[in-house]
């Protein structure tokens, strides 16, 4: 059911060499481009039309329109299941507990009498938050992607998400919900590259945004890059993943479950072990079979996924190197199940989210842990973050100077500029000064 990659008895190698080893999934961003790109423009010519096009193509629904009625928001929170409220509250709450602490406030530092810098904080003044709503349907993804934007203080906040042909063409209800219950009133029924098109360039009743986040395909991902350069984007996010690494003492029960846990997202969905216990890897692979045939999505999503190349128990000889590998990885979510989970913890290096010991499953980050679920995929952890308040801010530096502090340091301005052969730079100086620079 899932596959062996022995690295014992030789000296793991460094870098590239090493992640050449691991699995992972296939995921073709660039071919999927050329296949966007018309879309994308098509969408920019012609625009709700183009929305209302594709939906019928891509969705097979017929809208009337693309923005989603104030009613059908109301409606869809008056009809949801009150303990799926109940429970989507909590998760605002507490994702709100986490990511109000995340605010930044300006400061200001004096690099010499009279002279400071100030790096203050400002929201995007609008953004576009994309919901996923293909084999599965992601409220928690409403709430990932809303609550760090309200709490870094966008002023505009838009979002999409597929049209479904069994809710008359409108996103699933309890997409709208969640919605409702953020206070989230612009709303779209548009999906994939078609909804970032229509966030990018904007449409008739859509203006158009200066940020698209949120996690999706590969057409979503493709999109992304597409318009990278255009509007800021949170990350190309690829097929999901999770890597354990975890030593005798974890239970392989545990293991198992939070393997096929993330292997039922997606075909292509990840799930690593990294051990240096060989009686761990025979236990976790004798647990699999029960535990799959227990639960659902077996065959179109989590068999192919466990049997896949992207995913495999790795073999190493010791949890040092298990380090080393977790850290090539640079898994989206890293749970460590270990004896001191928490000092391996604070070691790594690159994982979009870690989760330690055996009661902090990743299940948990996906709701209701206050983390944020909005990750890094493909690698990608070892230069990028998570979704946060910081993603919505630019930090702005604002330089004050007076007139005494300036003639401090002139002279070595007017030195640089002429050491880069740019005169004028110097110039710009010597013109404050009578062209007679302080200290030359």
């Amino acid at each position: 059911m899932i596959s062996r990659i022995d690295l014992r008895g030789d000296a793991l190698p460094e870098g590239a060499a090493l992640r050449d080893l691991l699995p992972r999934a296939e995921f073709d961003v660039e071919a999927a481009l050329e296949k966007v790109r018309p879309i994308c423009e098509d969408v920019h010519h012609r625009g709700t039309a183009a929305l209302i096009e594709y939906a019928q193509t891509f969705d097979g629904v017929r809208l009337e329109q693309v923005r989603v009625p104030a009613e059908a928001l109301a409606e869809a929170l008056a009809g949801l299941d009150p303990k799926v409220r109940a429970a989507l509250e909590e998760s605002i709450r507490r994702a709100r507990t986490v990511h109000r602490s995340q605010r930044r406030s300006a400061h200001t530092t004096q690099v010499v009498p009279g002279g400071t810098v100030t790096e203050k904080w400002v929201p995007v003044e609008r953004v576009g938050l994309y919901a996923p709503g293909g084999r599965s349907v992601y409220p928690s993804s409403v709430v990932m992607n809303v609550v760090p934007a309200q709490e870094a203080g966008v002023g505009s906040i838009a979002l999409a998400s597929p049209p479904q042909a069994e809710f008359g063409g409108l996103p699933h209800p309890t997409i709208l919900a969640a919605c409702a219950l953020l206070g989230v009133d612009e709303v779209y029924a548009a999906g994939g590259a078609v909804a970032v098109a229509m966030f990018a360039y904007g449409t008739e009743d859509c203006l158009p945004v200066n940020m698209v986040t949120g996690p999706g395909n590969i057409w979503v991902a493709a999109a992304k890059r597409y318009f990278t350069g255009k509007i800021g984007i949170d990350t190309e996010a690829g097929p999901t993943e999770i890597a354990v690494l975890a030593d005798d003492t974890a239970d392989p029960v545990h293991v198992a479950a939070d393997l096929i846990s993330q292997a039922e997202h997606d075909p292509l969905a990840a799930a690593v072990l990294v051990t240096d216990s060989e009686d761990l890897a025979a236990a976790v692979e004798k647990e699999l079979a029960p535990q799959v045939a227990a639960t659902k999505h077996v065959e179109d999503r989590i068999r192919p996924a466990l049997a896949g190349r992207q995913s495999a128990i790795v073999l190493v000889d010791s949890l040092e190197d298990g380090l080393k590998v977790v850290d090539a990885y640079g898994a989206e979510h890293l749970e460590i199940q270990t004896a001191d989970a928490a000092a391996w913890a604070a070691r790594v290096r690159n994982a979009g989210a870690i989760f330690v010991g055996p009661w902090a499953p990743v299940s948990l980050g996906d709701y209701c842990a206050g983390s944020n679920h909005v990750l890094p995929t493909g690698g990608c952890a070892c230069h990028s973050s998570g979704l946060s308040v910081q993603s919505f801010l630019r930090g702005i530096h604002i330089v004050d100077y007076t007139r005494d502090a300036l003639a401090e340091v002139a002279h070595h301005v007017v030195t640089l500029a002429e050491a880069e052969d740019l005169p004028a730079h110097g110039a710009a100086l010597k013109a404050r000064f009578g062209w007679k620079v302080p200290g030359q």
